[in-house]
């Protein structure tokens, strides 16, 4: 059976999703959470990880980046984080075993109208999930950050976020930001759409037709459908398989699994 599918091209907004091994409920504390997030900012030190947006579930994480920095930084930002929360939870309970359900998935986002689609349809997780009503009651997600932003451990990037999505300063973008999660939630907008979770790209025709060729020959089989609000390019979807054992895949070089594998 297929793994879980990633594949890496230079110069595009990225949407990741990660799933607790066995769709475990691991991230059910908040200072597990919360310390998922703490990784995630140390990535950004560390890498320069452009991320406009976030949320950490209790058995799954969306994340939102941009490759603008070289072309390991988004590969190697999600082995940090992915294996030392991995690592540390293990450690703490005393557990063996996989934390995480196979590698993460990516699928490529047009910027513009449908990156901005793409950021509500993260916002939304937790509403989706029927856990809040609002993504402002949800503290570990990037709505709040994007409402209220930080003066000190900033995650989001704003000026890229706003400049991606069609913006020329945070303060407009900020103000659509929270008509579109609010027009959403007014119109029930909520449902699970798996463009933006199982597909390899999404966007306009162009867009994910020049995705394609840029893919070259794995792109063989793949076909680019129609949807209701654009395109995407994708693949029959197989159920995960593998694991990512903590115990066995420390931060090192040798162990690092990178988009074109």
């Amino acid at each position: 059976m297929a793994r879980a599918k990633r594949h890496y091209i230079p110069g595009h907004v990225w949407h990741i999703t990660h799933r607790c091994h066995k769709r475990e409920f691991l991230f059910k504390f908040a200072k597990d959470r919360h310390r998922w997030l703490q990784w995630l900012y140390e990535a950004r030190k560390r890498y320069s990880l452009v991320i406009l947006n976030y949320v950490v579930t209790s058995n799954h994480i969306h994340l939102l980046v941009q490759n603008a920095n070289g072309r390991n930084v988004i590969p190697k930002s999600i082995q940090l984080v992915a294996g030392r929360t991995g690592q540390e939870f293990n450690n703490r309970k005393k557990r063996k075993g996989a934390f995480w359900e196979d590698r993460y998935h990516a699928t490529a986002i047009e910027t513009g109208e449908h990156l901005l689609r793409c950021l509500v349809y993260v916002d939304l997780n937790m509403v989706r999930a029927g856990v809040v009503s609002h993504p402002e009651h949800w503290s570990h997600g990037g709505y709040n950050e994007i409402q209220h932003p930080r003066r000190k451990n900033i995650l989001i990037d704003y000026e890229a976020l706003s400049r991606l999505s069609g913006f020329d300063n945070f303060e407009s973008f900020q103000s659509a930001h929270r008509r579109w999660v609010q027009s959403a939630l007014s119109d029930n907008e909520t449902k699970r759409v798996d463009c933006w979770t199982q597909s390899i790209a999404t966007g306009s025709q162009s867009f994910v037709e020049t995705v394609k060729r840029q893919m070259r020959s794995i792109a063989i089989g793949r076909r680019v459908r129609k949807k209701a609000e654009g395109f995407e390019l994708r693949e029959s979807q197989s159920p995960y398989k593998g694991f990512f054992d903590t115990q066995k895949s420390d931060i090192q070089g040798k162990n690092l699994w990178f988009w074109n594998e």
